[in-house]
């Protein structure tokens, strides 16, 4: 997939994205590397944390963030498209990340699915219609987004969603 942009304002708050970005940015560059390196850390751990608790998982899964461009890169082995498709979703769709760095192999190849950047007034009946041609296909959506998605009404602008085939 390569490098995929997000909306950094949208999204999971898991860690302090804007203290992050101060750290970059601190006159003092001794002190402002090793502050962006332990925060670097801290947000890359919890984005980890977060893809733990999705259930999602990768053979040699490592999950580095760097503040300094808001990009999160993301490695190893999963065993599916899907998954790996949903483990760059945990790292891009949360506050203070912009891009993802995708650098994840899959063990069983597939077709990629293809995104949606949800907009305001979205919902995923209205994707599904777009997207199939059908609104009452939203589940196929909703389903593709599980288990980031808890809710087929819980979606918000800046949300980069699965459209699977």
């Amino acid at each position: 997939m390569g490098i995929i942009s997000f909306f950094k304002e949208a999204g999971e708050k898991l860690f302090g994205a804007k203290e992050t970005e101060a750290a970059a940015q601190a006159p003092d560059p001794a002190a402002a590397q090793a502050r962006l390196a332990e925060l670097n850390a801290a947000a890359g751990a919890a984005i980890r944390k977060y893809i733990d608790t999705q259930n999602l998982a990768a053979e040699g899964l490592k999950v580095e963030y760097d503040g300094a461009t808001q990009t999160v890169t993301v490695s190893g082995t999963a065993p599916d498209q899907a998954t790996k498709e949903k483990i760059v979703l945990c790292c891009g769709n949360v506050q203070g990340v912009a891009k993802v760095n995708d650098l994840l192999a899959v063990a069983q190849a597939a077709p990629e699915s293809r995104f949606h950047l949800v907009e305001k007034g979205d919902t995923l009946s209205a994707i599904a219609k777009k997207m199939y041609g059908n609104a009452n296909a939203y589940m196929k959506i909703f389903e593709a987004n599980q288990p980031m998605l808890k809710h087929p009404d819980k979606i918000y602008p800046g949300q980069l969603l699965r459209i699977p085939e």
